[in-house]
């Protein structure tokens, strides 16, 4: 499901394993002697061996094994860059759908624009999309974002996909690298959200290509087969990765 935009940031890959397939695992399995590892989030240590506490993918990284759930929420932190929806429009703030548990406010002192108190709706509607940054988000999970920034702003074209949470690291690479194989093969612009929203913006065909490479990276990522699937994809793109 993807959202035409008339109306997904740049991290380091996490996974540390050097194109290694991540294994699938299931609460109480075995994932592999503790010596001379820490661990992580997801396991636990018994009986010198890292046991799974949750469903997910296996992970090292300095030294320390974890396991990534396969499906996590989306939780907003301070300095997050995300792609925000706009749900609910007041007089002096829109109410937006950042594809977690809680919705975000952007109050109008923080909008790109200066807007008169009862004119919100003359600068962004329901339906609307954004490029925003998480400003604070208090105990109360209360979010605050903002559109005041570098490239903040309202995306009047392109489209926008959700990838599972779990799957941004993947998407991105290491050093970016795959999402940047992705924009020059489609010559098109790339953005990836920390809410697991991507913004892809070119012509039909590259754009068409992009989402089928963002596909293929959430359904293969994890496997050693992935970068020979990837490169077969690029020898059918608009630019055949010489962009």
């Amino acid at each position: 499901m993807g959202w035409s935009v008339a109306q997904n940031g740049e991290k380091e890959m996490s996974n540390g394993q050097n194109g290694a397939e991540l294994r699938l695992v299931t609460p109480g399995m075995a994932i592999g002697p503790l010596a001379g590892k820490r661990v992580g989030s997801g396991a636990i240590a018994q009986n010198d061996t890292i046991i799974a506490t949750r469903l997910g993918w296996t992970k090292e990284f300095n030294n320390t094994v974890s396991v990534d759930p396969i499906n996590s929420a989306y939780m907003p932190r301070s300095g997050d860059l995300i792609v925000a929806v706009v749900a609910e429009v007041r007089n002096n703030l829109w109410f937006m759908n950042i594809n977690g548990p809680f919705q975000g406010l952007l109050p109008m002192s923080l909008a790109p624009w200066k807007v008169e108190f009862g004119a919100a709706r003359q600068h962004m509607g329901i339906g609307d999309v954004v490029l925003a940054r998480v400003q604070e988000v208090d105990e109360c999970h209360n979010v605050v974002l903002t559109m005041k920034g570098v490239g903040l702003r309202r995306l009047n074209q392109g489209t926008v996909v959700n990838v599972p949470i779990n799957h941004i690291d993947r998407l991105r690479g290491e050093g970016n690298a795959t999402v940047q194989r992705l924009r020059d093969a489609s010559d098109t612009r790339i953005i990836i959200g920390e809410n697991g929203r991507v913004w892809i913006d070119g012509d039909a065909e590259g754009t068409a290509w992009a989402r089928k490479a963002v596909a293929l990276t959430e359904a293969s990522g994890h496997k050693t087969t992935f970068e020979a699937e990837l490169s077969a994809l690029e020898q059918n793109a608009p630019k055949k990765g010489d962009a």
